[in-house]
């Protein structure tokens, strides 16, 4: 294992567990990442939407890494998301996680404000010439509303420090278009779980998961199984997954996710408010798919 990246492989958005005060639960954080590196994950992003950012102050962004660095005591690389409404304000925090140890950055367009393709450019090549730290950019236009085109990463790519793209565009033949545009330059990281094994088919160099922060095991196999070239394998995990996976794209994917993890013991179901915990007919809803899942888990290799 080691800190250095090279954007391959699985990396979960890990979850924030709260304690029911609202209290970051940093146990709890400890035991999942536990299980994530025995799983045999190739790096963890801190902060992103499944980490709660929304509902993060920026000290406890900072807290977090410091703690996740501590843990994983170099034997995975820690990667913090940015997504700031100022470039100011992610210059100045792109700075800071590099003094705190961060190994490499994952970084959305500005946030609220719709900036257009020109302002997103100037926003990321202005955090790209801040630091040195390796950077993954988000590529969401279906939740974000902002796509970054192949000319974009045109510019782009003149930034050493622009490695990878997290693919959530939910367009398969994008992936195809970036191979085709930049060859191994571009990193690709499939991004959205309901698509993830026909991204990884399509040549993405791995994935940034959510359901992994409750199946690492699984979501591991699944990848090695592709990277093996043993498909029907990896397509029966898949298709025992899927149920899970569409936990993924639900706007209360983080309740949701939270409370797979905590069936399995590696979480627990907190969210900080405007967010509620489930209850009712939904809840019982989705506790049927996550309890039907484990009971019909696949045995691994």
């Amino acid at each position: 294992m080691s800190t250095k990246l090279n954007w391959e492989g699985i990396y979960p958005a890990v979850l924030t567990p709260f304690t029911k005060d609202g209290e970051i639960d940093f146990e709890m954080f400890a035991k999942n990442t536990e299980a994530q590196i025995k799983a045999g994950v190739h790096g963890i992003i801190l902060a992103g939407t499944l980490g709660e950012a929304s509902a993060l102050e920026t000290e406890e962004k900072f807290e977090l890494l410091k703690f996740a660095k501590t843990i994983t005591g170099g034997r995975i690389p820690v990667i913090l998301n940015l997504s700031e409404n100022t470039t100011r304000n992610a210059v100045n925090y792109a700075k800071k996680a590099k003094e705190l140890g961060a190994d490499g950055l994952m970084l959305l367009p500005p946030m609220r404000y719709k900036a257009d393709n020109c302002e997103v450019v100037e926003y990321f090549k202005a955090v790209a010439s801040a630091t040195d730290l390796p950077i993954l950019i988000y590529n969401n236009p279906v939740d974000y509303g902002i796509h970054v085109t192949l000319e974009m990463f045109d510019e782009l790519i003149t930034y050493p420090t622009i490695q990878a793209v997290k693919e959530s565009t939910r367009d398969l033949a994008n992936v195809t278009r970036m191979i085709n545009r930049f060859g191994k330059r571009i990193k690709i990281l499939g991004g959205v779980d309901t698509i993830c094994l026909e991204t990884l088919m399509l040549g993405a160099d791995g994935l940034v998961a959510g359901l992994v922060d409750a199946f690492p095991n699984e979501t591991m196999a699944m990848y090695n199984y592709v990277k093996s070239g043993d498909y029907d394998k990896a397509v029966a995990i898949y298709r025992w997954f899927m149920p899970l996976l569409e936990l993924d794209i639900h706007p209360k994917l983080i309740q949701y996710i939270k409370l797979a993890a905590s069936a399995e013991g590696i979480s627990n179901p907190y969210v900080r408010a405007p967010r509620l915990e489930l209850h009712g007919e939904e809840a019982d809803r989705i506790n049927k798919i996550i309890t039907d899942g484990i009971a019909n888990r696949p045995v691994l290799d």
